[in-house]
């Protein structure tokens, strides 16, 4: 019964660790929404930049460590058709605006108060975070894993023709 355990438990939560992202890779990513500050965001108004798109909570640890790597980004990138749009599972309006401001994240945040059912997250399978997506000049998801090397992928996409 004990060995059996360990697979159970594997079988269990397989697919929340490695459900894919779903949305159409043949196409550019759509998305429209209106931010936190009232300013109608459309992704097809962000062609010709490179697009972090960073789904994220103030309430998870691990993704307030990662907002440094986030917005030092930002700073270095931003001035070179980088943009951000953060998707925040937050459930408490007060506790990311505070956050926000701290970090100095001074870009677009999606924020529907329903935490991990968050409407975007939802429809595109992100099931954990923080995750980031790069997104490239031509509205493309070139990646659903950006990890600690962002400022690297973001170069590297800034300098692609």
């Amino acid at each position: 019964m004990r060995t059996f355990l360990p697979y159970l438990f594997l079988f269990a939560f397989a697919p929340l660790v490695f459900a894919a992202p779903s949305f159409d890779t043949t196409k550019p990513l759509n998305l429209r929404f209106t931010a936190l500050g009232g300013q109608q965001i459309d992704l097809t108004n962000l062609r010709g930049k490179v697009v972090l798109l960073d789904f994220w909570a103030s309430s998870n640890p691990a993704c307030r460590q990662n907002e440094f790597q986030v917005v030092s980004a930002y700073k270095k990138y931003h001035s070179q058709d980088f943009d951000i749009i953060g998707i925040s599972l937050d459930t408490d309006k007060s506790a990311l605006l505070t956050l926000i401001q701290n970090y100095g994240m001074y870009w677009p945040q999606y924020f529907d108060g329903l935490g991990k059912n968050n409407r975007i997250s939802s429809s595109f399978g992100v099931t954990s975070i923080p995750t980031m997506w790069l997104i490239d000049q031509k509205g493309m998801v070139v990646s659903t894993n950006v990890g600690d090397d962002l400022k690297a992928e973001v170069k590297k996409l800034l300098k692609a023709p």
